[in-house]
């Protein structure tokens, strides 16, 4: 068979380079385990292979050695090979340059060519916080930055226009070829190409005229771009530029900078609006106040000392005015996709900006350098350095402010269309005042700052933001029910729990066994930011009154810290004290977010809505020196006259004395103990639960062979309807204490 296979390598005991010897083009075999990517079957789960599949990757696979591949030979290279050796070239040119900062290495490589797998999870997060992660991700800002500085370059060497144009464009067709992350960038570079391609043509260009056929142009090519979250924020974003960022620096800072422009010459003021003139009659007697009191020498200079802070003040304006109207119109679709609000975004994202608009030519002429001069390159990396230093400490310092950044349910559709109605309706007022006040420039006539129609708009939509930015909505559970919901978080386990009166309970966040931490780097999924969360943001849900943790094993306990960061959790529920260093770092997390630590154990009972609970394992509250499935905490809970059984890891040793002691076992639901594993699941155990209906947490293909046959048949042999996570995806119970229904994520999603 012929498809894409990704087979990563994780290893970080060698240097990046250094681990398989091979390079883009070459030829080589592999031994790996590939299998098809799997999306979880939950609610708000992402569309894992949707993703892969644009990407025209078919299998995925993990080398478990760089011993396990080996290459064949080196066939003639084609252009598409080339461009990724130049691209492997010049990342390794940015290691060399920066070997004792590693730190910033990453962050270069992420922002010139656009491979951020070496950049710490925490910068990330810093990045995602402050809402300027767009900087890691070459796109519309980093094509900006570049196209300016050539078409610059070019002006100053007095090339013609069009070979200015070609020269830039042909440089953007190689660096979109040269960058692995291409879609971003290759909308962006679409749109540049479009507006330079028709400056020939002596024509004012509608930019946002040119934003849309660059958008018609690639959905014509690709419609499935639509549904891409990446193509609705890069033409988002740059639609908002066009349509309301522009005109308010039209009216606003543009007059003023055009105003500045010989100053010295008293005849043009008429030509300008009355507060425009009246503005360079008062700079030019700041200009001769100025002078005299300049010694001679300066005198000459007294103009420039006057405009350049001026000119550099209103370009700071312009920048906070696309940083404040690009961050509000994508408010909605960072929520809807990221379930982020950020309130610092609009501050945030001015150094952010300008610093990149530096780092990006400054970091190309660097690399440009290194291939003809390395002491120059060594002084400009040092210059390049201190830029990416005072981003890193911006966007670091941003992060650290309190309350400005936290998680939110994506808003429900009516709210976005709500949103998105308003926002065409202020674009639309405020280009209509922009020509408005291009007819009143030219008759020199006054003009209010702002009209009715704007004010109005924005009002609506100022409290549509609010709306988004809160999510004021009750959450989506059956109010008088009791639900208990085993979600398929692979092999693992986590089970969503609603109580009549509105409280809600987590029980485990799941984890994925061989998703550890590789230096500051994931070698897998994290199962509570990815999945857990996900569903639990569908739900509505921006806290929960508890978290419970069966015992402290990594498919268990992994996803809790994304679930205790991303939602306010009443308090933490746990069995016996187990002395791990997992489970410690949990509780240290706890604490540090204010969540209440509860211990339960044998014979402690609640009663939410109506629903009595009781702790049935474990009996000992002493701490142990490492995790053990034996000790898991035990749930039963009781809703009238039906019960749930939740056990989570037990096996055979407390099985049985629990049945011995006569423990009430009996439940209409069961999530069956240990992932169906050999040592669980007795027939005694099963006899004293007889439940209707029992359900596995199991990961697709698991290596433990989980649910063993012999158990899947004491359940079939006692009549009980089996349910397992890896086939039916999540499974919903719901009681109102006389009748339980249950139903599939399968069921529901039958595509």
């Amino acid at each position: 068979m012929s498809g894409g296979l990704r087979a990563n390598l994780y290893d970080g005991s060698q240097p990046d380079g250094d681990i398989l010897g091979v390079r883009a083009g070459d030829r080589v075999e592999a031994l790996v385990r590939a299998r098809p990517p799997r999306n979880f079957l939950d609610p708000g789960a992402a569309d894992v292979r949707g993703y892969l599949s644009r990407q025209r990757i078919d299998v995925i696979g993990t080398l478990r050695s760089a011993e396990l591949l080996r290459p064949i030979d080196h066939p003639p290279l084609g252009f598409m090979y080339r461009l990724a050796r130049a691209r492997g070239d010049l990342l390794a040119r940015l290691d060399r340059l920066y070997v004792s900062d590693p730190a910033q290495a990453a962050v270069l490589r992420a922002m010139l060519l656009g491979d951020r797998s070496f950049i710490d999870s925490s910068v990330v997060t810093a990045f995602q916080k402050t809402a300027a992660y767009h900087v890691l991700v070459v796109a519309g800002l980093h094509v900006g930055a570049l196209a300016v500085f050539l078409f610059w370059a070019c002006r100053r060497l007095r090339l013609p226009l069009a070979a200015t144009i070609f020269v830039t464009v042909a440089a953007l067709a190689v660096y979109v070829g040269i960058v692995q992350d291409r879609p971003p960038i290759f909308r962006a570079a679409l749109m540049t190409a479009f507006y330079l391609l028709t400056r020939p043509l002596f024509r004012r260009i509608d930019l946002l005229n040119t934003i849309s056929l660059a958008a018609l142009v690639l959905l014509l090519w690709k419609p499935s771009s639509l549904a891409d979250s990446s193509f609705d924020l890069s033409f988002l974003a740059a639609g908002v530029i066009a349509s309301l960022a522009l005109p308010w620096i039209d009216r606003t800072s543009e007059p003023y900078r055009a105003g500045l422009a010989h100053l010295g010459d008293a005849t043009r003021d008429a030509a300008h609006a009355p507060r425009v003139a009246q503005f360079r009659i008062e700079m030019r007697a700041a200009t001769q106040w100025l002078a005299a009191r300049l010694p001679q020498r300066l005198r000459p200079h007294s103009g420039n000392f006057v405009t350049i802070p001026l000119r550099a003040g209103l370009r700071l304006w312009d920048v906070v005015l696309l940083s404040t109207f690009i961050q509000w119109g994508m408010m909605p679709i960072l929520a809807q996709a990221f379930h982020r609000a950020t309130l610092a975004g609009p501050l945030s994202n001015i150094p952010a900006v300008l610093l990149t608009s530096l780092i990006v030519p400054l970091g190309f002429i660097t690399l440009a350098t290194t291939f003809a001069w390395a002491r120059l390159a060594a002084l400009l990396a040092k210059a390049l350095s201190a830029a990416t230093g005072m981003l890193l400490a911006s966007v670091t310092w941003f992060s650290h402010w309190p309350r400005v950044s936290y998680r939110i349910p994506g808003p429900p559709t009516w709210l976005l269309i709500s949103f998105f109605v308003a926002l065409i309706c202020l674009a639309a007022a405020s280009r209509d005042e922009a020509r408005r006040r291009s007819g009143r420039v030219a008759r020199r006539q006054l003009a209010p700052l702002i009209r009715p129609p704007e004010w109005k708009s924005a009002a609506v939509l100022a409290a549509l933001t609010f709306m988004v930015a809160t999510c004021p909505f009750a959450p989506h559970l059956e109010r008088g029910k009791l639900e208990v919901t085993v979600l398929d978080v692979g092999q693992g386990d986590s089970i969503f729990t609603a109580f009549p009166d509105g409280r809600t309970m987590l029980i485990d966040g799941g984890g994925l066994a061989g998703s550890e931490w590789v230096g500051d780097s994931r070698s897998g999924p994290d199962i509570g930011e990815e999945v857990v969360s996900p569903y639990l943001w569908t739900r509505g849900l921006k806290r929960l009154d508890v978290v419970a943790l069966t015992h402290a094993h990594h498919d268990h306990l992994d996803g809790l810290y994304s679930v205790l960061q991303n939602f306010r959790v009443g308090e933490l529920w746990i069995g016996r004290a187990e002395e791990t260093p997992a489970f410690r770092r949990l509780l240290a997390e706890a604490r540090s977010l204010g969540v209440a630590i509860v211990t339960k154990t044998r014979g402690r009972t609640f009663n939410w809505g109506g629903v009595d609970g009781e702790v049935l394992w474990p009996d000992d509250p002493s701490a142990v020196s490492e995790a053990s499935n034996d000790d898991s905490l035990v749930l039963r809970l009781q809703d009238r006259q039906l019960h749930f059984l939740l056990p989570g890891d037990v096996q055979q040793k407390v099985e049985d004395r629990l049945v011995a002691e006569r423990a009430p076992l009996a439940a209409d639901f069961l999530k069956v103990p240990h992932h169906g594993s050999k040592t669980s699941s007795t027939e005694a155990f099963i006899e004293a639960v007889a439940p209707r209906v029992a359900v596995v947490s199991v990961g697709e293909s698991n290596p433990f062979g989980h649910p063993a046959e012999e158990v899947v048949e004491r359940y079939s042999d006692a009549g009980v309807r089996f349910l397992r996570t890896d086939r039916d995806g999540a499974v919903i119970a719901l009681t109102d204490g006389r009748q339980l229904s249950v139903h599939t994520f399968v069921e529901s999603h039958p595509n």
